[in-house]
């Protein structure tokens, strides 16, 4: 059991150092306490999700919303965000335009892609600033989708998780 357990934590690259059981107490005394994982997959949801306090927000929105949701997002205490111009479609579908006198269709719309990591007690108020400021209520508002974080790092100086947000 040992031997297999040992087996699935190098092949998940899970090492001492990145739990913090087997950080605190050691290898050995985390090999010899008492298992009762069925198979790999348990082994990787109960070790990995030390991180699953964390959020990832994306929100995909109009361009024209872009600053009123920072500016709402840094009235709550938002430090950081990215932000990348995406193009893309939902139920718009995109529209078509005229051109020197020639109409052609434009089927993915500009859009603003914001990826937002946040502790998970700042979800509801972050999704909740985010619908307000990014509305307009048109088709083509965007949407948001909230995914858990596993892990951040601060690459500056090595704290991890939700220190590094």
């Amino acid at each position: 059991m040992v031997l297999a357990v040992s087996t699935a934590l190098f092949k998940l690259k899970i090492y001492p150092q990145y739990h913090p059981f087997i950080a605190k107490f050691g290898f050995n005394l985390f090999m010899a306490q008492p298992l009762l994982y069925r198979d790999v997959a348990d082994i990787n949801s109960s070790l990995i999700r030390e991180g699953a306090n964390m959020k990832l927000v994306t929100v995909v929105i109009k361009p024209f919303k872009l600053e009123d949701v920072r500016e709402a997002l840094s009235s709550i205490g938002i430090q950081g965000l990215t932000v990348t111009e995406v193009k893309g479609f939902g139920r718009q579908k995109g529209h078509a335009e005229l051109y020197r006198g020639a109409e052609y269709s434009v089927n993915f719309l500009p859009k603003v892609k914001i990826d937002i990591a946040i502790a998970d007690d700042q979800l509801d108020e972050v999704v909740d600033v985010i619908s307000k400021a990014a509305y307009t209520g048109k088709i083509g508002d965007g949407k948001i989708f909230v995914a858990e974080l596993q892990r951040v790092i601060r690459i500056r100086t090595g704290e991890t998780d939700e220190a590094a947000l």
